[in-house]
C-alpha cells in the first residue's frame, strides 16, 4: 500500500494497532482522538484515506461525512463503530462513505478494504456529489445485533439500497424480513414514492398487476411470502415484470421457503425465480445469533417503558433462560414475550420463574416443516418434541408438558375434524369415535370456533 492514512478514534489501543500495521504495509499514518483534528488535517489537505470512528469526545464521526466530501471531493472513508445497528451501516452509505466496519473488526479485513480504497483513489477522477444529510428519526428500527451475520447483513442492505436489482428476502417468519424491505426503501432515493406490499389476492383479476403498478407509482413493490403463490399468480408476476413501465418500481419479495428447492421441484417457476433473485439477502435466525438476544431484548425493554407499560428489568437467572430459549418464532416472538412479561411481572425485576411460565404457555411445537411425504405422524411429533427439548438448552421445560402437549395436538384435530364434517357435531364426534357431551365439552375448553355449513364430503 502506498499512501497517508487519517486515523481518528478515541481508544487508544486501535490508534495504536491500526498506525502499526498501517506503517507496516507501507502507509504514513496520522493517528488522533479528536474529531476537530482530523477536520483540521483533512482541511489542510493532508491524508489519502480517513479511518474514523463514530462516536468521538468532541463530536460525531458520520455526522463530519458530508463536510469531509464538501471539503476533500473523492476521499475515502471507512466508518468503524461500535453501534451495532442498520443505522449506523445506512447512515453511513447515505453520508457517501466508502466503507463501513462493526467493531470489533478483524484486521485483515480492514487492511484489505483500506487497499482497495486508497487504489480507487489514486484511479478515480474526482466528481464533486451532492450529499444528503443524515436523518435521525431512523433510531427506532429494531435491526439491532452486533454479530457477524447481522453486521454482513446490515453492509449489504447499504449496498443495494439505490441499485436498480431485485431484491429477494429470505429467512423464517418472525426474522425481521418486512423490516428489511422497509429500510431498503426509506433509505433509498425512492423514499418520497409509495412503497406497496402486495399479496396473492392483489394480483387476481384482470387488472389486478396494472392496479398494483398504478399504485406504486415508481417507488417500491414487495411480494409478501411470494413462495406461497400458486403457479397462475406467479405467472401474472412474471408478465407484469415484462411489462413495467418507465420509471419502473423497485422490486422486491420475501419468503421464508427455499424458493431453489421449490423450483426443482417444478413448484416454483424457473423464470420468476430468475427475475426477482437479483440481490439475496438471508436474514438468520434468533437462535443463530444469540449473543444479539439481549440487545433485542432491552430494546423492547425500552419501548415498553417508552409506550407507558412500565420500567423492568431481567434477572441474570431470568435473562439466561431467555437466552438459552430458540425462539422457534424468532424476534417476533421474542417481543410478544418481552411485552408480555413488562405487563404481568410483578417486580421491576422479572425472574426467571415470570419468564419460565411465559415460556412454558409458548407453542410446544414448531410449524410442521422438512417432513418428508412418506413420514409417519408418530416420527413427525417424535421430531418436533425432540426439538421442544431442545429449544430450553440443556434445561428441562416447565411442568405441565403433558397436558400442554396433549391440547396442542387436540385442538387442530378436533378442528380439522369439524371442518371435514361441516360443523356437525354428532358427525364430528363419530368421526373422531367420542361421546358427542365429550366433543362439546372439549370445543368449550379448547375455545374452538364452530362454523356450521354444508359440507360435501
Amino acid at each position: 500500500m502506498d499512501g497517508t492514512v487519517l486515523v481518528a478514534d478515541d481508544d487508544r489501543t486501535i490508534r495504536t494497532v491500526l498506525t502499526q500495521a498501517l506503517t507496516r504495509a507501507g502507509c504514513k499514518v496520522h493517528a488522533t482522538a479528536s474529531l476537530m483534528t482530523l477536520m483540521r488535517w483533512v482541511e489542510e489537505g493532508k491524508g489519502d484515506l480517513v479511518i474514523s470512528d463514530v462516536i468521538m469526545p468532541d463530536g460525531n464521526g458520520l455526522e463530519a461525512l458530508p463536510r469531509i466530501a464538501r471539503e476533500r471531493p473523492g476521499l475515502p472513508v471507512i466508518v468503524i463503530s461500535a453501534q451495532n445497528t442498520i443505522m449506523t451501516a445506512i447512515q453511513a452509505a447515505e453520508a457517501d462513505a466508502y466503507d463501513y466496519l462493526p467493531k470489533p473488526f478483524d484486521l485483515p479485513d480492514l487492511m484489505k478494504r483500506a487497499a482497495r480504497a486508497l487504489e480507487l483513489k489514486r484511479r478515480a477522477q474526482v466528481v464533486p456529489k451532492a450529499v444528503e444529510p443524515v436523518r435521525p428519526e431512523t433510531s427506532d428500527l429494531p435491526l439491532v445485533g452486533r454479530t457477524a451475520a447481522m453486521q454482513a447483513l446490515y453492509r449489504l442492505v447499504a449496498r443495494v439500497m439505490n441499485a436498480d436489482l431485485p431484491v429477494m428476502i429470505m429467512g423464517e417468519s418472525g426474522t425481521g424480513k418486512s423490516l428489511i424491505a422497509r429500510a431498503i426503501h426509506d433509505f433509498s432515493d425512492r423514499r418520497t414514492l409509495p412503497f406497496v406490499v402486495a399479496q396473492a389476492a392483489d394480483l387476481a383479476g384482470a387488472d389486478g398487476p396494472s392496479s398494483l403498478v398504478a399504485r406504486v407509482k415508481g417507488g417500491s413493490l414487495v411480494f409478501d411470502e411470494v413462495g406461497d403463490y400458486d403457479d397462475d399468480t406467479q405467472g401474472r408476476i412474471v408478465r407484469m415484470l415484462d411489462a413495467l413501465p418507465d420509471p419502473a418500481p423497485r422490486i422486491m419479495a420475501t419468503t421464508q421457503v427455499d424458493l431453489a428447492a421449490l423450483m426443482e421441484a417444478g413448484k416454483f417457476r424457473q423464470d420468476l425465480f430468475y427475475r426477482l433473485g437479483g440481490v439475496t439477502l438471508a436474514v438468520p435466525a434468533l437462535r443463530e445469533r444469540v449473543e444479539d438476544i439481549p440487545l433485542l431484548t432491552e430494546h423492547f425493554l425500552t419501548r415498553c417503558e417508552r409506550d407507558g407499560l412500565g420500567l423492568r428489568r431481567f434477572s441474570n437467572e431470568a435473562m439466561a433462560l431467555v437466552r438459552a430459549y430458540a425462539w422457534p418464532g424468532n424476534v417476533r416472538q421474542l417481543e410478544n414475550t418481552v411485552r408480555r412479561l413488562v405487563v404481568t411481572a410483578t417486580e421491576e425485576e422479572i425472574t426467571r420463574a415470570e419468564v419460565e411460565f411465559v415460556l412454558g404457555n409458548q407453542p410446544a411445537i414448531e410449524p410442521l416443516r422438512a417432513g418428508g411425504e412418506g413420514e409417519k405422524l408418530s416420527a413427525s411429533i417424535a421430531r418436533h418434541l425432540r426439538r421442544y427439548f431442545d429449544l430450553h438448552g440443556g434445561n428441562l421445560p416447565p411442568p405441565g408438558l403433558y397436558d400442554r402437549i396433549l391440547a396442542e395436538m387436540e385442538a387442530p384435530l378436533i378442528e380439522i375434524a369439524l371442518d371435514a364434517t361441516g360443523g356437525n357435531q354428532a358427525r364430528c364426534a363419530d368421526l373422531l369415535g367420542i361421546n358427542r357431551n365429550t366433543l362439546r365439552k372439549k370445543i368449550t375448553d379448547l375455545d374452538i370456533q364452530v362454523t356450521r355449513r354444508r359440507k360435501l364430503m
